[in-house]
């Protein structure tokens, strides 16, 4: 079991993303997002409990994506993650085990040592595994956060909740 998980926090490249990053010929980034992690982000939201990203880097489609989502604690470039969502919980009025973080890199280490609730996707990296309270059973940027999602869900006794409105 879970406690009661308020925030998710999200990274981006390697979670919401395959890590890829594609840029046309003007040198515009593209990236792929999947469409289960959207819907797991609506699912998230509409049991009232905050979304957040905190990423390294900066791309507008990324805050194309947030909005789409209804995200609107969105950080982009980064350097210190853990003072980004060392404020983020004082401005929402949450403790660290009232949080989790979905990370696949070095850089996700020192919020997911903090969290109450460490996520890594499946193709993290070995030290993001270790710290990981669960290992999603998809890749970053194939359904990671939506399986993340479920699996919070459903450690909190929420899932028939979200399953009702689909009955």
């Amino acid at each position: 079991m879970v406690g009661d998980i308020q925030l998710l926090v999200l990274d981006v490249d390697g979670v919401l993303t395959d890590g890829g990053i594609i840029r046309d010929d003007a040198g515009q980034q593209i990236k792929r997002f999947h469409v289960r992690d959207g819907s797991g982000a609506v699912i998230w939201r509409r049991l009232n409990r905050h979304l957040a990203i905190i990423t390294g880097k900066e791309s507008q489609v990324v805050q194309y994506r947030a909005e789409e989502l209804g995200i609107t604690h969105v950080y982009q470039n980064v350097n210190n993650k853990l003072e980004i969502y060392t404020d983020l919980l004082q401005q929402l009025g949450l403790k660290d085990e009232n949080a989790a973080y979905i990370g696949d890199d070095l850089p996700d280490l020192p919020v997911m040592r903090r969290c109450g609730c460490p996520i890594a996707v499946a193709d993290a990296v070995e030290e993001v595994k270790a710290a990981a309270r669960y290992v999603t059973k998809y890749p970053g940027g194939y359904g990671a956060v939506r399986d993340a999602i479920e699996w919070l869900l459903k450690e909190m006794n929420l899932w028939n909740q979200v399953l009702a409105r689909y009955q």
